[in-house]
């Protein structure tokens, strides 16, 4: 696992400075456009690293708690064909509670049935990507967003409204949880790392389990969780812990603390978007 004083070598000048993060699907060079967050808390820099904490009050607007370590999740959905045909998409942002175990439906944050209103109206340039890129493989765009947050966002304590300054209006925790997501998702190229390693989708090629994990171990430099159905690639899941809130701390990658998903070791598939 990376040493805390290497963040910055990842995602601290990344998500700091300009949290919104582009790739130009010419090149690997990532391009960056400044995002605004909206008044989350000001976090000092020795902030304790979520699933690590040992002050005598581990829940704080700087500390995510209990659920501090953080699973990026992504789709490669081909059955029905979801998003573009060179990259993977968007699943989640999930935290977890340090020891594979994770909260559900929690009321930090309040539960809302109205994302795409509240981000068609705040960020319409997130939404828009968001359209592309975060999917699902079946039922509608805002049914799959209101699960997503009522499900996990709401689980994450730093979106309270007590985590915001005076000027927080009600929705203001709704764009953080997506801004944030998207932005780390931008970090996490699957498709660039696996072909990087000769692993393309292919209707005929198999690949084995370890072939595709330490091709995706070069995404962060931490081990990926793996998901098939069947003999079929279909998710991975990479984890992080945050040192600081989840609006403006940064995201440490780490080993993933539950193993839950699995692949064959042999004779995987990464069936093409056809």
């Amino acid at each position: 696992m990376p040493s805390i004083p290497s963040l910055a070598n990842f995602v601290g000048n990344l998500l700091a400075q300009a949290p919104f993060v582009s790739f130009d699907p010419s090149s690997t060079t990532k391009t960056s456009a400044p995002l605004s967050l909206n008044n989350g808390p000001s976090c000092p820099a020795d902030s304790p690293l979520s699933c690590h904490n040992s002050t005598v009050a581990p829940d704080s607007c700087c500390f995510i708690y209990p659920g501090g370590q953080l699973l990026l999740t992504q789709f490669w959905d081909t059955n029905p064909t979801v998003g573009p045909v060179d990259s993977w998409t968007l699943h989640g942002l999930w935290p977890d509670h340090c020891d594979g175990s994770y909260p559900t439906f929690c009321n930090s944050a309040p539960r809302s049935y109205a994302i795409t209103s509240v981000l068609s109206s705040r960020a319409p340039d997130l939404l828009k990507y968001m359209e592309t890129y975060w999917q699902p493989n079946a039922g509608t765009l805002e049914h799959f967003w209101e699960h997503e947050w009522n499900k996990h966002g709401t689980c994450i304590n730093t979106l309270s409204s007590k985590c915001y300054d005076d000027s927080f209006t009600e929705g203001d925790e709704i764009v953080d949880f997506f801004t944030r997501a998207v932005a780390l998702f931008k970090t996490l190229d699957s498709y660039k790392a696996l072909e990087a390693a000769g692993i393309v989708p292919s209707t005929y090629q198999t690949y084995t389990r370890d072939e595709i994990l330490a091709a995706l171990m070069e995404v962060t430099g931490s081990e990926v969780i793996l998901g098939c159905r069947g003999n079929r690639l279909d998710q991975a899941w990479y984890s992080f812990n945050v040192q600081g809130s989840l609006q403006s701390g940064d995201f440490v990658p780490t080993d993933p603390a539950g193993k839950g998903l699995r692949c064959p070791a042999s004779g995987i598939r990464y069936l093409p978007k056809d």
